[in-house]
């Protein structure tokens, strides 16, 4: 068996999923969960960020950026989110203001539903994850409610092909289908 299929094989092993419901102003996903792997990377090797990038983009989510979670309430109307945790640790607000409140830490993934809101609550340890979307899906910040037209379009999101760190035959694929 190959390295990327243990890797993947692993990854499904470790993945957690929750559904949310609407909250306020933050529409959520009420059709998709939320996904979260501990230690899908194993962070104590080298170059995880690369490592992330290369994982992300073998399974057709390309990488676009590395930074922080912003600490505000806010969501993506326009694209599904794969984070993958590079540094550091965080808690983060998922759901929108008293949403779920959950800890990542460097190794760990999460996709985030288009509409799911996302906010970073305290971070430590030089905090950072890479982000990564499907492809033809440009993301958006929205800070503020949409209208029903934008939900429409937000819900005919075309679902990705791969799950973003298990492949063809991860999670996502079954769990959003």
């Amino acid at each position: 068996m190959s390295h990327e299929t243990k890797t993947s094989l692993a990854a499904n092993a470790r993945c957690e999923s929750f559904m949310l419901a609407q909250n306020g102003w933050v529409p959520n996903n009420t059709r998709l969960p939320v996904l979260v792997w501990r230690n899908a990377i194993d962070s104590r090797e080298f170059d995880v960020a690369g490592r992330f990038e290369s994982l992300f983009q073998q399974n057709g989510w390309p990488p676009q950026w590395r930074d922080g979670v912003f600490d505000y309430h806010h969501f993506h109307s326009t694209a599904h989110e794969a984070l993958g945790v590079i540094s550091g640790e965080a808690e983060l607000i998922i759901g929108g203001p008293k949403g779920r409140v959950i800890a990542i830490r460097a190794g760990d993934a999460i996709v985030l539903p288009a509409g799911t809101g996302h906010c970073l609550l305290a971070s430590g340890r030089r905090f950072q994850v890479v982000g990564a979307y499907p492809p033809g899906q440009q993301w958006d910040i929205r800070r503020e409610g949409i209208s029903e037209a934008e939900r429409q379009a937000m819900e005919a999101l075309p679902f990705p092909h791969d799950d973003p760190v298990a492949g063809e035959d991860g999670p996502l694929v079954h769990l959003w289908r």
